[in-house]
């Protein structure tokens, strides 16, 4: 445990702040659909021995005093409930073990904690999962996905265990009053796009091919993040651009050997739409944009199955929607319309684009830290938990942590092959590393 820790702030007790609109918008689907999991989380590896169920209760609750928020909860009525701070929160309800029954029991344990429930009337929860080694331990941290987005997670690892500033955000310049009908009219035809895009899907979406257990596993995968920097460089793209050509790419290599058709994969992207001075650590400011992966095979689109230009193709592909994100009007029109728009028509627009008629693949991408620790014990890599939606094949999610870029692969157990996507996707990597190399 850390030889000192910093006494913690404690909350105030009046602590009082109105959810957002995403945040309404979750916490209506979750009274819409109880037996539906709307959690999302992260998974930290650490070497060294691991704490005391006790010591990190103690170290968790320290940390509390930079994260007030994770003490409150939701009250109110639908319309309009806010997070107040909780007069009855225990520390003991939301922070757990797993322990593993020696070496063989690490896959066991994990999962055990990647599907435990939460303690009635909490939000979030960390489970200690050790005893498959002496110098290895992890920690696994959910959260209800209506308290927090995929950068308020990453906020509150850098608070708990991690070092250095928070990653850099592109968010838009400040905009001038003259600019708001522009602004207007960009974010309303932006939201218009993507709704039209959704009510006229091509092609038939994938027929899941399983039986749900209802039961999620993990699967794990790592590639130097210079690398996918290199290959989006390479087209004038980025990292995240790279990644998700080699998701197709592994797609396109896991039908094959699944025997499972893929007609269509449209992966559902969140974006965070914060403003520089808007809290981080709670709450959600995201935003859903479809993006249709290039997976069809080559003999599908009727050229050569050995064409060596497939892995250009899938990232050119990628990076002909991913560089308007990129430009500032549509970060600015992002920002607008989470900002400002309603309640239902939020709802109604999160809906659709969850919905598998719409994406069937949730795809997520996070700088974390450059580091992090917990005492003398360190963090060695990072893998996300992303939103696993009712009729997806999986999430997936990519974290920046260190030198590395690592993909996590969340599904049910049922997946035909889904231990595969890892090798699948750093396999893509290396050959889009190929293509752009210089001759």
């Amino acid at each position: 445990m850390p030889e000192s820790v910093e006494p913690a702030q404690q909350p105030s007790s009046c602590l009082s702040r109105p959810t957002h609109t995403v945040d309404r918008a979750f916490l209506s689907m979750e009274r819409r659909h109880p037996d539906v999991r709307w959690d999302a989380g992260g998974v930290a590896y650490l070497s060294g021995p691991p704490p005391s169920l006790a010591d990190l209760r103690a170290y968790v609750g320290f940390r509390l005093g930079r994260l007030p928020l994770l003490t409150s909860r939701v009250e109110g009525g639908p319309r309009r409930p806010r997070w107040r701070q909780d007069a009855d929160f225990s520390i003991d309800r939301h922070v757990h073990e797993v322990v593993a029954e020696g070496p063989e029991g690490w896959d066991a344990a994990l999962h055990t904690a990647l599907n435990a429930p939460f303690a009635p009337g909490t939000y979030w929860g960390v489970w200690l999962v050790h005893g498959h080694a002496p110098d290895e331990y992890a920690l696994c941290y959910r959260f209800h996905h209506a308290c927090q987005d995929g950068s308020a997670a990453a906020m509150t690892f850098r608070a708990m265990l991690g070092e250095g500033e928070a990653s850099a955000r592109p968010v838009p310049g400040k905009g001038r009053l003259t600019a708001l009908p522009r602004r207007v009219g960009t974010a309303v035809g932006l939201a218009a796009k993507f709704v039209a895009g959704s009510l006229a899907v091509r092609g038939h979406r994938p027929a899941v091919p399983f039986v749900p257990t209802g039961e999620r596993r993990l699967w794990r995968g790592r590639v130097p993040a210079d690398a996918l920097r290199r290959i989006g460089a390479a087209r004038g793209g980025s990292a995240h651009d790279a990644h998700l050509a080699a998701l197709a790419g592994a797609l396109s290599a896991w039908s094959a050997k699944s025997g499972v058709r893929l007609p269509r994969v449209t992966a559902l992207l969140p974006v965070d739409a914060r403003r520089p001075d808007e809290e981080q650590t709670w709450g959600n400011r995201c935003f859903a944009l479809p993006l249709e992966l290039p997976v069809r095979t080559a003999v599908e689109r009727g050229t050569r199955p050995q064409d060596g230009d497939a892995p250009l193709r899938r990232l050119e592909h990628v990076m002909a929607t991913t560089r308007k994100l990129r430009g500032e009007a549509w970060r600015q029109a992002i920002q607008d319309l989470v900002r400002h728009m309603p309640d239902r028509p939020t709802e109604w627009y999160l809906r659709r684009m969850l919905s598998s008629r719409v994406t069937q693949v949730m795809a997520t991408s996070m700088p974390v830290a450059d580091k992090g620790s917990l005492g003398n014990t360190q963090v060695t890599g990072v893998a996300l938990l992303p939103l696993l939606v009712p009729g997806h094949l999986f999430g997936v999610g990519l974290s920046f942590f260190g030198s590395w870029a690592e993909v996590a692969f969340v599904s049910d157990r049922a997946l035909p092959l889904g231990e595969l996507l890892p090798e699948l996707w750093e396999r893509a990597v290396g050959e889009l590393e190929g293509a752009v190399a210089p001759e």
